[in-house]
């Protein structure tokens, strides 16, 4: 059975992952995350505290348990904070993904690697893997040179591309668009969504199932991972309005360049996906059928509250 070690555990993506595994998957599982495990569940699986940033203590821990994958989804996504945290951005998106190929290649090692849409300037989309790039921020321009190292790469390798990732954390430590704009509409609290960009939101189990998919069948390459549906980012919003029946009335469309962002954004990215259905067996709800799990989850979560309460 193999072993893949998970880098940022703690983040959404980690979590769901750890699921995955523990839900019937057949992997070991070691999960890494600065600082402790913030996950639910502690038992069937390892738990090590272990620094990206920090060379010697990554090389520590690798070679402590010697996986046969590492699937690497932690990063500064904060797009705006890598425009202006440009050493911090470039330390933990570029040099972090340096260290990991290095010690990749020793012990020959496949290297899974979570990507972006904002590779591309929004120009052109949707995008096939093979287009070429054209970023417009810092965070972009860091995630294409994690890319471009990778690629030359001698251990194995595969690169997953993907948008706006939505889902239920355990620890309710971080939000996502889906959550931030359910929350705000049921406390009657207004918002504003921009009406000029495109996108194809992700499910993050989605996501997670596509990583353990490239392990699985050892794939190598570029793979486009996203939901399936494109949508403006207010239409999104509006969706997720209506899904809970909240108050539409609440929202208000704005234009992008009136936020006034640290950091450029692509108008319409989206991936075609085909490559991934067809090589991977990927299979993306749709962006319904992602909401009605998110309530499920949400109703359990409530149920267990009350469970634990008595």
């Amino acid at each position: 059975m193999k072993t893949v070690l998970v880098t940022g555990s703690n983040g959404l993506l980690g979590q769901k992952i750890t699921s995955a595994i523990l839900s019937g998957k057949q992997f070991n599982l070691v999960a890494t995350s600065k600082g402790k495990n913030r996950f639910k569940i502690t038992q069937g699986y390892a738990y090590a505290e272990m620094d990206i940033l920090d060379p010697v203590n990554v090389r520590e821990v690798l070679g402590r348990y010697k996986p046969d994958a590492i699937i690497h989804t932690a990063a500064l996504t904060n797009v705006d904070k890598c425009e202006t945290e440009k050493e911090l951005a470039y330390a933990l998106n570029v040099e972090a993904v340096k260290t990991l190929i290095t010690i990749c290649e020793e012990y020959t090692i496949q290297l899974v690697h979570l990507s972006t849409d904002f590779i591309f300037d929004g120009l052109n989309g949707p995008y096939l893997e093979s287009d070429t790039p054209n970023p417009l921020s810092y965070y972009g321009k860091t995630k294409l040179e994690a890319e471009e190292l990778i690629k030359k790469a001698s251990c194995k390798w595969a690169i997953l591309r993907t948008i706006i990732v939505y889902g239920i954390i355990s620890d309710e430590s971080r939000s996502n668009i889906v959550l931030w704009a359910k929350g705000a509409l049921e406390k009657g609290t207004p918002i504003n969504v921009v009406n000029d960009q495109w996108r194809m939101p992700t499910l993050a189990e989605d996501l997670a199932d596509a990583c353990l998919l490239v392990v699985e069948k050892d794939a190598h390459g570029i793979f486009n991972i996203s939901g399936k549906d494109m949508m403006g980012i207010s239409e999104l919003v509006f969706k997720v309005a209506d899904f809970w029946n909240l108050n539409k009335e609440l929202i208000t469309e704005i234009s992008a360049a009136s936020l006034n962002q640290s950091a450029p954004r692509p108008v319409k990215t989206g991936f075609i996906l085909d490559k991934a259905i067809h090589e991977l067996g990927y299979a993306p709800r749709s962006f319904e059928q992602g909401l009605v799990l998110l309530d499920e989850q949400l109703k359990e979560r409530e149920r267990l509250t009350e469970q634990e309460a008595k």
